[in-house]
């Protein structure tokens, strides 16, 4: 039976898929196996010597220690595209608010609402101070094109947007659903010159903090318009709400408010609804529970942030799953091993990523606990777990 932390009301779609006589699931639990989060700041939180993986129920992990869980072995997942659409839908939105002045209009109709018969008045001599650009035919930059990047660039190309796009590490995958239309950037400057509309769509690193900061603003169009709704570090605020108040960017629209922010009449807030809809909320919880399941089940990793990617064919019935320190002869130790303990092996996978590797061997016969207590004791092993695959 595994055990199943949960440190956030998870949407029940994706809890449902939890065999019941398989797994318990319950937000007070000892000792669980795995732990299912979505918002709750785990940095300080002790996590259980039992638990195998942590699975973020969105893109975002900045509240998930995870050098900390690298170093124990833990698996750290996202569900990387579970709210694409949301983020989208709120990007588009964000660009029309922040060229039409709509939330000004809506703001200054409200003063007028006792002037009775007057109003319609009001309105057609008032509606001048709130017009605005239109999007079509103007250049959207979108920096970063994974999932939400992607779906964020082909929509504005059908809404007659010429777009631009930078990312130096775009997948396979997510070029593949990338319209023709988008042109390539070869650099950030590049993109940045050329843009009407910049948005954001990358992870908050040691590389991408303060990405757009006031040197990068040199290089923007006079009156353009920032949208970011994927991590409030990738701008500085400092540097952002000067641009603004110099009137050399005429609109900051941020999912990440701070008291500086608000205080800015250019900078339009939104309390983080980036992800807020209940179809992103089942879409992640789902991805969510059947990586943790896969992973628990099977030992296979997707989507993990700091281990590689790594699945295997189940052919034969018994299954060792290594992490271990990215140093050599790793494999051979271990190899040598099973032999000396005569076991078989049916099939054998080794990736890395970074400082970490992850091995998935399948054998013929079950590995005996001193064979276990003795790849445990190699130097560089971080964990090590044995289970019968579904093969068996």
């Amino acid at each position: 039976m595994f055990k199943i932390r949960t440190m956030n009301k998870i949407s029940p779609i994706g809890l449902d898929l939890f065999p019941r006589d398989k797994y318990e699931v319950a937000s007070e639990i000892p000792n669980p196996d795995a732990i299912l989060v979505r918002s709750a700041d785990l940095h300080s939180v002790e996590i259980p010597d039992t638990v195998l993986a942590i699975a973020r129920a969105g893109a975002g992990y900045n509240n998930v220690p995870v050098d900390a869980c690298s170093s124990r072995g833990i698996a750290v997942f996202n569900t990387p595209g579970g709210n694409a659409n949301a983020v989208k839908e709120l990007a588009i939105t964000a660009m029309l608010l922040s060229s039409r002045n709509i939330i000004g209009g809506i703001n200054w109709c409200r003063t007028i609402a006792d002037k009775a018969d007057e109003v319609p008045d009001l309105v057609e001599k008032g509606k001048s101070k709130f017009e605005g650009p239109e999007l079509k035919g103007k250049t959207l930059g979108v920096v970063g094109l994974g999932a939400i990047g992607v779906m964020v660039a082909n929509d504005a190309v059908a809404l007659g947007m010429q777009v631009i796009g930078h990312d130096p590490y775009i997948s396979v995958e997510a070029a593949w659903n990338l319209s023709r239309a988008v042109v390539r950037a070869d650099t950030l400057e590049g993109l940045l010159a050329k843009s009407d509309y910049i948005t954001l769509h990358l992870p908050l690193a040691d590389t991408t903090k303060g990405l757009l900061d006031a040197e990068k603003f040199r290089f923007m169009k006079k009156d353009a318009r920032i949208i970011n709704l994927a991590r409030g570090g990738l701008v500085n605020e400092g540097d952002i709400i000067d641009a603004l108040n110099a009137e050399w960017l005429a609109a900051y629209v941020t999912d990440f408010p701070s008291a500086e922010l608000l205080a800015c009449p250019k900078v339009i807030s939104i309390p983080h609804l980036g992800a807020s809809t209940p179809e992103a909320e089942d879409n992640c919880a789902v991805m969510a529970v059947q990586q943790i399941m896969d992973f628990l089940e099977s030992g296979a990793i997707k989507n993990a942030v700091n281990l590689p990617r790594c699945r295997l064919d189940q052919r034969v019935p018994y299954r060792l799953l290594v992490v271990n320190r990215n140093i050599p002869n790793m494999v051979g130790q271990i190899t040598t091993i099973l032999a000396a303990a005569s076991i078989n092996i049916g099939d054998l996978i080794n990736h890395h990523r970074d400082d970490y590797a992850y091995n998935i061997i399948d054998t013929e016969q079950a590995i005996s606990p001193d064979a276990l207590n003795q790849i445990k004791a190699v130097e560089g092993i971080i964990r090590v777990r044995s289970i019968e695959t579904r093969a068996g």
